[in-house]
């Protein structure tokens, strides 16, 4: 009897994907253990360890018997410590400066730039320096923190003063965040145009894109929230091979070579393009759910455990015509009382799911302190066009509640 595969799913308890996870080993008969750092009441069997210490993690996970046979890291602070693992464990991985890269903003910046690969010019930010490096760099600029994710602290800066309170406001956060206040920041030179994703995956070093994804929104700031992605993308051909591209010479210049990847482009109005940010996981939150592959439609969570495992992929191709999803960001700050209109949304055409992640009665944080979504609305459609028109009505049929302030986002295009 051949014994079952078993793979350990590193997961932050704050996660939105550990259950999808889940149901795609059980999909594919494959034992998961849990690691995660909170004992949370996850099915299955749960290890509980550190993400901010890789190496004690990898000793608890390596303490397994029988030993797993892939580790996967489903969100940004477990990466870390699923390369570790599996280095230890003599398992499929990538290298540990190449995982710490992606973690660290200005590192994978200076590695970037050692491998000529197109991005924002950029210079790191010593505490009190913001204005006199924004305008070495010229205005407008964006300001981030080097280690936070999902957006969480990247703010738009249009003069001294602007950028002056960011810093603050930065700072500030990260001393909540008991991380260094002082530290470095990162400061990058504002690219308009558009922006779109690459997904994709790595088998031994190369890249296999899984989908091309636009943000039909414009992501112009002063903060950077995430609303509508849409695939297939419809920038032209020459566009879209020359994001695949630049997103391989941004994976090869900072060393990845196994798994997941998410890459995030600038498309100039000129359509060139330029790299802002690579991820050694899939999408976050529930967005993976937009995607499905093969006749069958496989979940990209199936996908990934596929190749971690060493199992054959079935098919990669999409498995419908488009898909899109909406991210409900959190309009203030305060208590959620209600979101309104959710079966107003379900009612429609073309829309697949609407998925809440907040309850009511819980305290939510808007951009750019805060790093959640209030929820997920997934559609499908025979383009892309139609799924971002279902999406952009979906949009605004939803009433958020804060603190008993009734807010909607107006998402339909202009006139």
């Amino acid at each position: 009897m051949v014994p079952m595969k078993r793979v350990v799913i590193v997961a932050s308890g704050r996660s939105y994907r550990t259950g999808d996870f889940l149901a795609a080993a059980a999909l594919l008969q494959v034992e998961a253990v849990v690691a995660s750092d909170v004992a949370a009441p996850i099915p299955g069997v749960q290890l509980q360890i550190d993400l901010a210490d890789p190496a004690a993690a990898s000793a608890v996970i390596g303490a397994l018997d029988p030993s797993p046979d892939a580790v996967v890291a489903i969100d940004d602070q477990g990466v870390a410590v699923a390369a570790r693992a599996a280095q230890d464990l003599g398992l499929g991985h990538n290298p540990l400066g190449a995982i710490a890269a992606t973690r660290d903003k200005l590192l994978m910046r200076e590695l970037l730039a050692a491998g000529r690969v197109p991005q924002p010019r950029f210079a790191p930010v010593p505490s009190g320096a913001g204005p006199a490096v924004a305008a070495e760099l010229g205005f407008p600029v964006v300001i981030k923190p080097v280690a936070l994710a999902a957006s969480r602290g990247v703010i738009r800066a249009d003069d001294p003063a602007a950028v002056r309170r960011a810093e603050a406001r930065i700072r500030t956060m990260l001393d909540q965040a008991e991380m260094d206040a002082d530290q470095a920041l990162l400061a990058e030179e504002y690219l308009p145009g558009a922006e779109l994703v690459v997904e994709g995956l790595l088998i031994a070093g190369r890249l296999e894109v899984l989908a091309i994804i636009d943000k039909p929104d414009p992501m112009e700031g002063p903060f950077f929230e995430e609303t509508l992605l849409v695939t297939p993308s419809r920038h032209d051909a020459a566009v879209q091979d020359a994001a695949v591209a630049v997103a391989a010479a941004g994976i090869e210049a900072l060393g990845l070579v196994t798994g997941p990847v998410h890459a995030e482009i600038r498309v100039d109005p000129d359509g060139s393009v330029r790299l802002l940010e690579v991820a050694a996981r899939s999408i976050g939150g529930l967005c993976g759910r937009a995607l499905s592959f093969g006749l069958v439609g496989e979940s990209l969570e199936v996908i990934v455990l596929r190749s971690a495992l060493g199992m054959p992929t079935l098919d990669t191709s999409p498995a419908r015509p488009a898909a899109g999803v909406l991210m409900l960001p959190i309009p203030a700050t305060g208590v959620l009382t209600a979101v309104e209109g959710v079966d107003v949304v379900e009612a429609l055409e073309q829309i697949d799911a609407v998925t809440l992640t907040v309850s009511p009665g819980r305290r939510v944080t808007a951009l750019p302190e805060g790093d959640r979504y209030l929820g997920f609305v997934f559609a499908g459609g025979a383009d892309a066009a139609e799924v971002e028109e279902t999406l952009r009505i979906a949009g605004s049929s939803l009433t958020v509640v804060v603190d008993g302030e009734g807010m909607t986002k107006p998402v339909l295009p202009p006139g």
